[in-house]
């Protein structure tokens, strides 16, 4: 049997040299079969229909951009002689004709493999509101799948296929593409046709892909991106070509006062690893209180839009409510308690926090956050469906009632082994200048594509990143010529500069030891005084072990220093300040330990 890479380039190489249509989609069903998941589609393509539309397409064609790409699509999503359920057997229907989406992949050469598991509805963020059985997670099956795209970003994370078509509505285009190690296409809303395409909330979804890397993403989306008038939300959206960055974007990050990571340490510490490859890529990073997105984010599952979700099994839920999953029913079924005024106050209310985050959202390029702030397992579903899904909306939710663009990118892996993922998001229309940033961050260390063997290689045209590494501010026994400081040195950190903190922190010296041991606390501007640190660039691949060494109550934080700017480094939690010494007078360390 072959084994080729589940990537647009590899694939069209293959081809170059002789490889067949036939045996691509031998692979696919053999891959199929290999991972033995039962829940991952709700309807596969017979073999024999496959290498017959293979057989269609001719000789190679790489004037075709999809040529012999195989492809699978999320079952809200029309294929013509293919039932579409929305993971709902009592809504199912036949349609006749391709979704137009489905239609331009097609066209372009793209071979249909099968219809994937999804949350019922497109309701949900986690994998497992099917009842069909869930998808088993690609990288670790006490994970959950991710959803509502479950079964497409499995699908794609064991490599079964190059790409697969998801829908996004509040992150259902971007959890799962983090939790299966893959990139998570969400493109500007109307840019992709939803002619074919049973709605969550219409006016604020979209057609999603799912890939491997940035690169095959993107050539997917600029096949899809063709305006359709036949759908009243599409717009006539560009998507240029990805060419090299022009000059260093000013990228906007949570506050450290604002940004949650739900308690996942790991999480935070690959997350500020991701921001620093984006500072040694000469990004500048500038930090925004995220309330008023998180605000957002709030209301997509109240008002306006559960009604907007309502509308889509009205009829159903009023013949035959039991069809639908019970967590299904009482999300959607709040919207009955709801009148035309609620929605119209929830349009209203989108409307004010939209217009309070344009100060700091008018400062920034783009943002980059976690794709989700922490894992959760399917034994954590199981005992709480509503909690875990709600959490991974977290940086998610807000995107589409904003207008937003955004796509989810692996990073190097987790110090735990568990994938990496941050999604950028920009304006609308700034598809591709998101995907030239999300190009360089994929190409990072050493990752494999999804849960493969198959190690990434970046394009023989991408610009080298620049080194891996974190800028980490120590401030104290840590510092140059101090009883810790050959814990950075053995793992190749370099000492960068001296600076100071802003003036709003608190200096004590925290009980316990030896060694002694500093801490400092954040607190209101003014309120402290500026305190003296060292910046050291800390090797990534050495990061997390240098960190399991930090004990408590010091924790990964974002410190403001005094010059503006913004880096890495230990805080102390403040309780810890009720049995300790407060130095803040001394503004050094060497100065109070003499």
């Amino acid at each position: 049997m072959t084994d080729i890479r589940m990537t647009i380039p590899d694939i069209h190489a293959a081809y170059a040299g002789g490889t067949s249509p036939k045996d691509v989609i031998e692979q696919v069903f053999a891959r199929i079969a290999e991972v033995g998941d039962p829940h991952i589609f709700l309807a596969l393509a017979n073999q024999q229909d496959a290498l017959a539309e293979a057989a269609a397409l001719g000789a190679f064609n790489p004037d075709k951009p999809l040529w012999g790409i195989p492809f699978v699509v999320k079952d809200n999503i029309d294929v013509a002689g293919y039932e579409t359920t929305a993971a709902c057997p009592a809504y199912a229907y036949l349609p006749k004709e391709d979704a137009f989406v489905v239609a331009q992949l097609r066209a372009a050469g793209a071979i249909f493999i099968g219809k994937t598991n999804l949350d019922q509805f497109a309701t949900g963020l986690v994998g497992v509101r099917t009842p069909y059985g869930a998808p088993l997670n690609s990288i670790d099956p006490l994970i959950v799948p991710g959803g509502s795209s479950g079964g497409s970003g499995v699908a794609v994370g064991h490599g079964i296929v190059a790409l697969s078509l998801g829908t996004d509505t509040a992150g259902s285009g971007r959890v799962p593409a983090a939790l299966n190690n893959i990139v998570g296409l969400k493109p500007t809303l109307g840019a992709l046709s939803a002619s074919g395409v049973v709605p969550a909330c219409r006016s604020i979804e979209t057609i999603s892909i799912f890939a491997l890397t940035v690169s095959d993403a993107y050539t997917a989306y600029q096949v899809c991106c063709a305006f359709d008038p036949a759908d009243a939300f599409a717009r006539p959206i560009k998507a240029p070509a990805l060419t090299a960055q022009t000059a260093p974007p000013v990228i906007g990050i949570p506050s450290a006062d604002s940004i949650k990571f739900l308690g996942d340490v790991v999480q935070a510490e690959s997350f500020y690893a991701a921001v620093g490859l984006l500072k040694a890529g000469g990004a500048e990073i500038k930090e925004i209180d995220f309330s008023p997105l998180y605000a957002v984010a709030q209301m997509l599952y109240e008002g306006a839009w559960v009604a907007e979700r309502y509308t889509v099994i009205e009829d159903l839920l009023k013949r035959a409510p039991d069809a639908i999953l019970p967590v299904t029913r009482q999300i959607i079924s709040k919207a009955e308690s709801l009148s035309a005024a609620d929605a119209f106050r929830g349009i209203y209310r989108l409307k004010e926090l939209a217009r309070a985050a344009e100060p700091a959202l008018a400062g920034v390029d783009m943002l980059c956050v976690p794709t989700i702030p922490k894992f959760h397992t399917v034994a954590e579903l199981e005992a709480d469906p509503i909690t875990p899904n709600s959490n991974f909306g977290t940086y998610t939710n807000f995107v589409n009632l904003l207008d937003m663009c955004g796509i989810a990118v692996p990073v190097p892996a987790r110090s735990d082994g568990r994938p990496g993922s941050v999604t950028l998001l920009a304006a609308k229309g700034q598809d591709g200048e998101i995907a030239v940033i999300a190009r360089s961050l994929e190409a990072a260390g050493q990752r494999n594509l999804g849960a493969t063997d198959w190690a990434y290689m970046p394009p023989p045209n991408l610009p080298k990143p620049a080194p891996a590494s974190l800028t980490l501010a120590v401030c104290g026994a840590h510092m140059a010529g101090l009883p810790l400081n050959h814990q950075l040195t053995d793992r190749g950190a370099v000492f960068v500069k001296a600076a100071r903190t802003t003036d709003a922190y608190r200096f004590y010296e925290l009980a316990g030891g030896p060694p002694q041991r500093p801490g400092l606390v954040r607190g209101a501007r003014g309120s402290g005084a500026p305190i003296a640190l060292e910046l050291w660039d800390v090797p990534l691949a050495h990061v997390g072990s240098f960190l399991k060494g930090i004990p408590a109550p010091l924790g990964l934080g974002t410190i403001a220093l005094e010059d503006g700017s913004y880096v890495q480094g230990f805080l102390s939690e403040a309780i810890a300040t009720a049995d300790a010494k407060d130095i803040t007078e001394f503004g050094d360390w060497r100065n109070f330990i003499g």
